[in-house]
């Protein structure tokens, strides 16, 4: 297993969609921040939520899913998967061991922003608009979480299509749409209702709410942390039994 790791994560560090995505965020990070008015009188945990956090989970969480498509998606249709499976290596071990690495990357996508947009705009605004650490360290945390379910849901389509093109097309668009249609879908399907409100595409945006820990119960802290962590283990199993059976081409 360690071996495949290693292989992955060479892979994952010449993967140029990989780095076109990480230096682009990296510039919006240090240059978005100049076109804001010294965080617009915001406290410092309104500012990171306002200005950051917000993009973060509308925006940059969709970027993942380009990775999915080269990273993933792009080794079964150039052949680079029918070689590893045949390197001797069992199926299910390959799945787990770059799914751990895209997750990883997915992980360091999502944490450009919040990171160094936050660092940019402390520099820009003398310190100004400082949040509280607890709030980052805490909202870093579940970002990581859902950086990781979501990476397991974006490998698992990318293992089914197979082809970089459709599986970024597919994730993007199911994504983008995914709030409402979930919506609908429970509006319509009650006893899926609760299914879909604690589901990630929806319960994400409590990461905005963080800071308001302290209003919330036990069992919603909970719901937050494991929800994730059981959506990474599903989808990463169904993921890996159906690359168990896929045929390889």
């Amino acid at each position: 297993m360690g071996n495949l790791l290693k292989t992955e994560w060479y892979k994952l560090s010449k993967e140029r969609s990989f780095w076109v995505l990480t230096l682009f965020l990296l510039g919006v990070a240090v240059s978005y921040p100049l076109t804001l008015q010294s965080g617009s009188g915001a406290s410092g945990n309104d500012f990171y939520r306002g200005y950051i956090l917000s993009i973060n989970n509308e925006i940059v969480r969709l970027l993942p899913a380009i990775l999915a498509g080269f990273f993933i998606a792009s080794e079964y249709s150039i052949g680079t998967m029918k070689s590893i499976v045949s390197s001797g290596n069992g199926r299910i071990r390959i799945y787990f061991a770059k799914l751990s690495v895209f997750s990883i990357g997915s992980i360091i996508i999502l944490l450009i922003l919040p990171i160094f947009m936050m660092g940019s705009s402390l520099i820009y605004m003398d310190f100004d608009t400082m949040p509280q650490w607890s709030f980052i360290f805490q909202t870093i945390g579940l970002t990581i979480l859902y950086a990781a379910a979501f990476a397991s849901f974006m490998a698992l389509f990318a293992t089914i299509f197979g082809e970089s093109g459709k599986t970024i097309g597919f994730l993007l668009l199911f994504l983008a749409l995914s709030g409402s249609l979930l919506e609908y879908v429970s509006a319509k399907i009650s006893f899926l209702e609760p299914i879909i409100t604690n589901s990630i595409f929806l319960s994400q945006s409590s990461i905005l709410a963080i800071d308001q820990i302290g209003q919330w119960s036990n069992g919603d802290v909970l719901t937050f942390i494991v929800v994730p962590i059981l959506t990474f283990i599903i989808f990463g199993f169904i993921g890996s039994i159906i690359f168990l059976k896929k045929e390889i081409k």
